[in-house]
């Protein structure tokens, strides 16, 4: 028996009936992103991988940023502030970066990694959005000061590619994590609330307030939400699948079990 499965973009994908996922299986393909076991796993309570930070990001450009095309705003992977913050001539990467010259604010989610042959190495997320235009810096730590000393290095090696110094600022009034597992995800809820409703929400060249100062993060509802967000994404890659018309002989759609907690993730 084979089942049939499908990425975000409606390309089938065959798997034998039966087989369990393996952590390194894909769980779900969306754009350039390929979501895999573990890293749907990390969202019951683990620190949130690479691979989920680069989804929420290509979520949110995708699901957000496209509704408002004018927009300049610059979302960079972990791969990319990874490179950037570990070669020591920014200037080498010009060519491997997209031109951050171009953009109005610039998202960097900060990892505390500095061995490059540790795959998803690290302990620490933390989040550096740049207002380009205003030269600056802003660094959330949900466990400040962590990551504060690699935040202002990537800040420095981030203006040598704008070709001007940035003025870094870290907020110390950054929402706390109360835990040592959630740091990803306040930075990916930090992500999404400074990008849909402080920048996007106001209109261009008005000053927007960037301060986290009073806010609080329901870590778990998030870890939830963005759960839910996957799930309905592989439905909708599954409805898609389900209809084109050329026949598939003893194929069928079935879901792949998880070893989540049902009463919290359903």
């Amino acid at each position: 028996m084979i089942d049939r499965m499908a990425d975000a973009g409606g390309n089938l994908r065959l798997r034998r009936n039966g087989m369990k996922l393996r952590p390194e299986d894909t769980y779900l393909s969306y754009y350039d992103v390929c979501v895999t076991k573990e890293d749907i796993d990390c969202l019951k309570g683990d620190w949130l991988t690479d691979n989920n930070i680069s989804f929420w990001e290509e979520y949110l450009e995708h699901e957000e940023l496209l509704k408002n095309p004018n927009n300049k705003v610059m979302l960079l992977r972990p791969s990319m502030v990874f490179l950037l913050k570990n070669t020591k001539d920014p200037l080498t990467l010009e060519s491997a970066l997209p031109d951050v010259k171009k953009a109005s604010h610039i998202f960097l989610p900060i990892n505390d990694c500095r061995n490059p042959s540790i795959a998803e190495g690290g302990t620490h997320w933390s989040l550096l959005v740049v207002g380009v235009s205003d030269r600056v810096a802003f660094h959330y730590d949900s466990l400040s000061p962590a990551n504060c000393g690699e935040a202002r290095e990537v800040s420095k090696k981030l203006g040598v590619l704008l070709r001007f110094s940035l003025e870094f600022s870290d907020l110390e009034d950054t929402p706390q994590q109360d835990n040592g597992s959630d740091c990803g995800v306040h930075v990916c809820w930090a992500m999404k609330h400074l990008l849909v409703k402080r920048l996007l929400a106001v209109e261009r060249e008005k000053e927007v307030q960037m301060s986290l100062r009073g806010k609080r993060v329901d870590a778990t509802g998030y870890r939830k939400e963005m759960f839910k967000i996957c799930e309905g994404l592989r439905k909708k890659a599954s409805r898609r699948l389900g209809s084109f018309s050329y026949p598939l002989p003893d194929v069928r759609i079935i879901p792949v079990l998880l070893t989540l907690p049902l009463a919290g993730y359903i």
